[in-house]
């Protein structure tokens, strides 16, 4: 029988973690929190739950990446039976039954590297940038190029490949998925309730962010493995040329062409989401052009 483990993740969750950790121990006791820099109790808490707790080291850049990464060693190196491991984020919940449903469609094809499913926001209701998160998770089901962070990962491929590139501070999955398949295996995405994610973006400045962190992501994912990806191009290219001033013009077009597809709100802030988009993209120029790596606070861009 396969053995899993789980790897949670956090920084500053606060409530948010206790909910997370209660829904892994209801269906596995072996798991492991890894934080990074929190200046809340988050330590605290994962140790009143009886959970291990790793705590990077801050004078390392902090990312999910580096996370993951540190949670899945920890766990390996004690329990070297381990055949999968399960990714989860401090701000999300695992549904009840989610894990039987991962494990009988990883067993069930021995060239699954990763199985996902389908993760929603808490209160959609909240706010419209909520409501987007939630739009933004409901992905098409079958065989996928990525998954997201909340996925039960094969070690076997997950190891061969090195894990996940602890330098990006955002778009860690589709690379790694990415190196993942190039060595022949396959990402499935059943049709199953996963996870229940908790954006907490309330806030205008918050969406701006996390749009902005978004178009970081977008260049530095065109520099690493944009040769031949028209996807990619087309991305990086469509920020750039969106965002600039003359072509606001044309933003009526852009939004009746979204809206066909996803409807107003959706529709309304893509269009407007060029813009931040396209920030982030000109800060991973500039820093690229530097050829000097931020560190500490400043290589992150949070949104929380």
């Amino acid at each position: 029988m396969s053995v899993v483990g789980f790897v949670i993740i956090g920084r500053n969750e606060g409530a948010r973690l206790g909910l997370s950790i209660d829904s892994v121990l209801r269906q596995s006791s072996l798991a492991v929190y890894v934080d990074s820099g929190s200046t809340d109790d988050s330590v605290a808490l994962a140790g009143t739950r009886g959970l291990p707790v790793v705590e990077l080291d801050p004078a390392v850049p902090f990312t999910a990446a580096r996370a993951r990464n540190a949670g899945f060693a920890w766990l390996t190196s004690r329990h070297p039976e381990l055949e999968l491991v399960h990714f989860i984020d401090g701000d999300c919940e695992l549904v009840r039954g989610w894990l039987d449903r991962a494990l009988a469609a990883i067993r069930s094809d021995a060239g699954l590297a990763a199985v996902c499913g389908r993760r929603r926001e808490r209160a959609p209701g909240a706010s419209p940038y909520n409501r987007l998160c939630d739009h933004e998770w409901n992905t098409p089901v079958g065989l996928r190029e990525t998954c997201g962070g909340d996925a039960l990962f094969r070690v076997t491929p997950f190891r061969g490949v090195g894990g996940f590139r602890e330098d990006l501070i955002a778009g860690e999955e589709p690379d790694l998925c990415h190196r993942i398949r190039r060595q022949g295996w396959l990402i499935r995405r059943v049709d199953a309730e996963m996870t229940v994610h908790d954006a907490a973006m309330t806030r205008f400045a918050q969406w701006w962010q996390r749009n902005r962190r978004s178009g970081y992501a977008t260049a530095e994912a065109f520099a690493l493995r944009g040769e031949g990806n028209a996807r990619l191009r087309h991305a990086v290219a469509s920020n750039v040329i969106w965002a600039m001033p003359p072509m606001w013009l044309l933003w009526p077009v852009l939004w009746a062409r979204i809206c066909r597809r996803g409807g107003p709100l959706v529709a309304s802030f893509i269009t407007l989401g060029k813009i931040p988009h396209c920030q982030g993209q000109l800060q991973y120029w500039w820093r690229s052009m530097r050829r000097k790596a931020p560190t500490g606070e400043t290589r992150l861009i949070e949104y929380k």
